[in-house]
């Protein structure tokens, strides 16, 4: 069976290897959590329709809500290196909110529908009909 969406399958597979090397890194229960999102992104791959996108989107923006408030209340604990700004929640967070709201819009997109994604999603962005 082929994927429907290269770049989702993609994605999600690059997720899930992160979350298998933070479980190998952390062997804690909050590495489980990328390896959880990386499933659904594979998942979402395969399965064609826009609901599984949009309740994904949903999703994701609230885990990066809770993130970021935790990120913030580690704030005074960071330093200004690179280990702590990818490794602390607020930048998960961040990055957790913005791909929720991108596959919300995604899922509203004509291009789900379309034979032609790249030129629909062109037109789309364009306000064109």
């Amino acid at each position: 069976m082929a994927p429907k969406h290269r770049v989702t399958v993609a994605l999600g597979f690059g997720v899930l290897a992160m979350g298998g090397a933070f479980v190998i890194y952390w062997h804690h229960v909050k590495a489980f959590i990328p390896c959880l999102i990386g499933l659904s992104l594979i998942y979402l791959g395969f399965r064609p329709g826009r609901g599984a996108v949009i309740i994904f989107g949903h999703l994701l923006v609230v885990t990066g809500c809770f993130l970021v408030t935790w990120g913030i209340y580690l704030l005074p604990y960071s330093e200004p290196t690179l280990a702590h700004i990818f490794g602390r929640p607020l930048f998960w967070g961040l990055l957790s909110i913005f791909g929720g709201i991108c596959a919300i819009c995604h899922g509203f997109c004509r291009c789900f529908s379309s034979s032609s994604t790249l030129a629909a999603c062109n037109r789309d962005r364009a306000g064109g009909k």
